[in-house]
C-alpha cells in the first residue's frame, strides 16, 4: 500500500558507502532539505523536505525518472513519518552536512562549526561538464536552461574532446557552481541517457570571443557570431542573460529543461513521438472522466493529440502527446495528483499511437481525436507557454479576462466549480489575475472546468497553474 504524501521521504537500496551529501543532493533540486537520517546498516535513509509540495514534486519526478546514486538505482517513497525526530548525538555528522549544504543554498559560506571537511569552499565559478551516453544531441541552450536553476550563468563554451561532448560553464558566483555540481553530477538530462559528469575547472574565468551555438557570453550580447553564423538576436540575448530560474519552476531542472528545449525545437527531437509519446492513466473516476477533461488537464504539459478511455476498463485511458518529452513532463507532474476525488497513476504506455475506432463503429464517444484542436498551448515554437509550465498547485493564473469582468464575477465562477476561493489578485492591466483555491485538487477541477470558458465578446478564459502564492 502506498503511504499518503508526507514531507519525509524514505530512500531504500542505497549503496553502502554512500555519503550524507549524496543523499541530500537527491532532494536539493526540489526545495530546502530540513533533516536527514541515515540508516547505514540497512542501506536506507530518510530525507525531510521543507514542504509537502516539494516532497510530492520529488516523488513524482523520481517515479518517472529512476534516481541513481553512484550508478545504482535507488527506491524512493513517502515515509509514514510526518516529520523526522532525530537523536542529536547519533546524527551530529548528518546535521553538520545539512547545515553546510543549507549555508551554501542560502548563499552563505559553510560555517566552521559545520565541519570544513564536509564542504570546502568552492574553488571556482567555472564547471567542466562531460556528457556520457549522449544518444540525443545536447545543445548550449539546454545546458543554460538546466544550470540557470542554480544561479546566473554568465558564459558557456562547448567543444568535443576525445570524441566526447564537453562544456565549460561559468556562474557569477562559485557558491552557485558548487550547488549545481552537488545537485546535478551523475543526473541524466533525458530519461536514462545524457548523463552529466561535473567537476570544477582549473580556470576561474572564461574568455568567449563569439556568440553562436558553440560558445556564448550572456553578459556581452554584442559579440560577433564568427564562422559565418548570424549574430545572436539581441532580444534573445537579453532574455537569456537574465537569471532565468523561473523558466523551470519547482520541478526537477532536468526534465523541464529537456522538455522546454525540445519543445522549442532547439533539440533535434521534433517529429520524435515514439518512444514514449503515449501515456497510460489509471485509477480514474469512471463516473466523471471524459476525453475532454483529460485533454484539458494533460494539455497543460503538452499538446494532446488523441485520448481513448478503455472500453472494458473505464477507469483507465491512453493519452497520446505530441512527443516523448511532453509525455515525460505530464507524467512527472500529474502522477499521484487527485482528479475527481481519486489519486491518478500516470505511466508511459508501450503503445506508440492511440488507434481511432474504425469508420462507422460507435465506441460511445470514448475515443477523441484532438489533432487539429485550436486549444493546443505549445503549437508555436518558442511560445511563452513553454516558460510557464508548473506543477499543479492551489494557485491558478488566469489570462484573457475581458475588461468589464470584476473580482466578484471570477470568485463566483470559480467557487461554482466545487471549491473555495481563498484569495484573488488582479495584475495591473486587469487582463490577468492570480486566484487561489484551497487545495491543488480544487484547482485541478477548476482548470478542467474553466480553461477556455467563454467570457463573452469572443474572450475565452485561459487558466494554468502558477508558481506564485497570493
Amino acid at each position: 500500500m502506498d503511504s499518503p504524501p508526507s514531507r519525509v521521504i524514505h530512500i531504500r537500496k542505497l549503496p553502502s558507502e554512500v555519503s550524507e551529501t549524496e543523499v541530500i543532493a537527491l532532494g536539493l533540486p526540489f526545495g530546502k532539505v530540513t533533516n536527514i537520517l541515515m540508516l547505514k546498516g540497512k542501506n536506507q535513509a530518510f530525507l525531510e523536505l521543507g514542504t509537502e509540495e516539494a516532497a510530492v514534486t520529488m516523488v513524482n519526478y523520481y517515479t518517472a525518472v529512476t534516481p541513481q546514486v553512484r550508478n545504482v538505482p535507488v527506491f524512493i517513497q513517502y515515509s509514514n513519518h510526518k516529520e523526522l525526530k532525530t537523536d542529536s548525538a547519533l546524527n551530529q555528522r548528518a546535521q553538520a552536512v545539512l547545515q553546510a549544504v543549507s549555508a551554501v543554498q542560502e548563499g552563505g559560506s559553510p560555517s566552521s562549526a559545520a565541519g570544513e571537511s564536509v564542504l570546502t569552499p568552492a574553488p571556482s565559478p567555472v564547471l567542466r561538464i562531460i556528457i556520457d551516453n549522449m544518444f540525443y544531441p545536447v545543445t548550449l541552450d539546454v545546458l543554460q536552461q538546466i544550470f540557470s536553476k542554480f544561479g546566473t550563468v554568465m558564459k558557456i563554451i562547448t567543444f568535443t574532446k576525445n570524441n566526447q561532448f564537453q562544456a565549460l560553464l561559468q556562474f557569477s558566483d562559485p557558491v552557485n557552481a558548487q550547488q549545481a555540481k552537488l545537485s546535478l553530477d551523475g543526473q541524466n538530462i533525458y530519461n536514462s541517457c545524457c548523463t552529466l559528469r561535473i567537476d570544477f575547472s582549473k580556470l576561474v574565468n572564461l574568455n568567449v570571443k563569439y556568440n553562436n551555438d558553440k560558445s556564448r557570453d550572456y553578459t556581452r550580447p554584442e559579440l560577433p557570431a564568427g564562422d559565418g553564423q548570424p549574430p545572436m538576436d539581441p532580444s534573445v540575448a537579453a532574455t537569456l542573460g537574465k537569471d532565468s530560474t523561473s523558466l523551470l519552476g519547482a520541478i526537477s531542472p532536468l526534465s523541464a529543461a529537456a522538455a522546454a528545449a525540445a519543445a522549442a525545437g532547439r533539440v533535434a527531437l521534433s517529429g520524435h513521438t515514439g518512444p514514449g509519446g503515449v501515456l497510460l492513466v489509471s485509477n480514474l473516476n469512471e463516473e466523471m472522466v471524459t476525453p475532454q477533461s483529460l485533454f484539458t488537464l494533460f494539455g497543460v504539459y503538452g499538446d494532446v493529440q488523441r485520448v481513448k478511455i478503455l472500453y472494458n476498463k473505464k477507469d483507465s485511458a491512453l493519452i497520446q502527446m505530441s512527443d516523448g518529452n511532453q509525455a515525460q513532463l505530464a507524467m512527472s507532474h500529474l502522477n499521484g495528483q487527485k482528479m475527481y476525488g481519486k489519486i491518478i497513476r500516470v505511466t508511459l504506455s508501450k503503445h506508440q499511437t492511440v488507434q481511432l475506432p474504425r469508420e462507422g463503429l460507435d465506441d460511445q464517444g470514448l475515443t477523441k481525436d484532438f489533432t487539429s484542436s485550436p486549444l493546443h498551448r505549445f503549437k508555436k515554437p518558442g511560445s511563452k507557454n513553454f516558460q510557464n509550465i508548473f506543477p499543479p498547485s492551489a494557485t491558478l493564473h488566469l489570462s484573457n479576462i475581458p475588461e468589464n469582468v470584476t473580482e466578484e464575477d471570477l470568485r463566483l465562477l470559480f467557487s461554482n466549480s466545487g471549491g473555495t476561493v481563498k484569495a484573488f489578485k488582479f495584475f495591473q492591466d486587469r487582463k490577468m489575475a492570480l486566484l487561489q483555491m484551497s487545495t491543488a485538487e480544487e484547482a485541478i477541477q477548476a482548470l478542467i472546468d474553466l480553461h477556455n470558458y467563454d467570457m463573452g465578446r469572443g474572450h475565452r478564459l485561459r487558466v494554468s497553474f502558477s508558481k506564485s502564492t497570493i
